[in-house]
């Protein structure tokens, strides 16, 4: 489809794309992967398509089910250098997005991720960090005894964090001071998904049923290129809260 991409308006070209879209509404998690990392690098290589922008795509958002359509759910932080959608070159409906200082994944982002997965029926969520994040830079710093006074409600946001900049400063005993905090924004990721799967029996259900896969990845602000993490890891840390007595085991809520 996309050879003769070049021919079109760009209102007839997110015509056509909404209306192959039609024929498989949900793809496979691998597919969707795939969507996501060739979006990104439109992106990044400066030929982004910015499709699903136009008047019709916002016509059908005001009448269709975002579940037909929407095909990944994204938790990122709430930077401004971070704009989910068009670094995937995404649209309207295609991204389900929960953005949170931090990326973290506290009871208000779990339950919008279980939204996204089980009632916007996604096959893919992304824990999307990113270079420079404040507030990893943040709480690498009041983990060394280097911290300013915070807002009232800022801490308990953040304190998700502290384990993440522990691992990283365990794992790289010979790293200081900034060195340190490229190793806890990812190992800030992997701390996201572990409270996710810790607390979402409902997420662990759904992954291992194989309707859908849970990936990390990390955002270059400086060049716009997402890196994508190893999925062994995410399996790693599936199995051992598994085996983890502490996890939540209640996949719905009270009446």
């Amino acid at each position: 489809m996309v050879w003769f991409s070049y021919f079109l308006l760009p209102d007839q070209l997110c015509t056509v794309l909404e209306a192959a879209e039609l024929e498989d509404k949900k793809k496979s998690p691998g597919a969707v992967i795939k969507m996501l990392q060739e979006g990104n690098k439109r992106f990044y290589t400066g030929k982004a398509m910015y499709p699903h922008t136009n008047a019709s795509r916002l016509e059908l958002a005001g009448k269709a089910d975002q579940g037909k359509y929407a095909y990944a759910t994204v938790i990122s932080c709430s930077d401004s250098r971070v704009p989910v959608e068009l670094i995937f070159d995404a649209g309207v409906m295609d991204l389900f997005v929960i953005r949170v200082v931090g990326n973290v994944c506290d009871t208000d982002e779990v339950g919008s991720i279980e939204y996204g997965l089980a009632h916007v029926n996604t096959p893919v969520l992304v824990v999307l960090g990113h270079t420079q994040c404040g507030a990893v830079t943040t709480v690498t710093h009041e983990v060394h005894g280097e911290g300013q006074a915070l807002e009232r409600n800022i801490p308990a946001t953040v304190d998700n964090i502290i384990p993440a900049v522990k691992t990283a400063m365990k794992k790289h005993k010979e790293l200081h001071g900034k060195d340190i905090i490229p190793h806890a924004i990812q190992e800030n990721v992997w701390q996201s998904i572990n409270d996710l799967f810790m607390k979402s029996p409902a997420v662990r259900n759904i992954v291992k049923a194989g309707k859908a896969k849970v990936v990390g990845a990390i955002y270059d602000v400086g060049t716009g290129k997402v890196n994508w993490l190893p999925h062994e890891k995410v399996d790693e840390i599936l199995n051992t809260v598994e085996a983890s007595p502490d996890k939540e085991t209640k996949p719905f809520a009270d009446k």
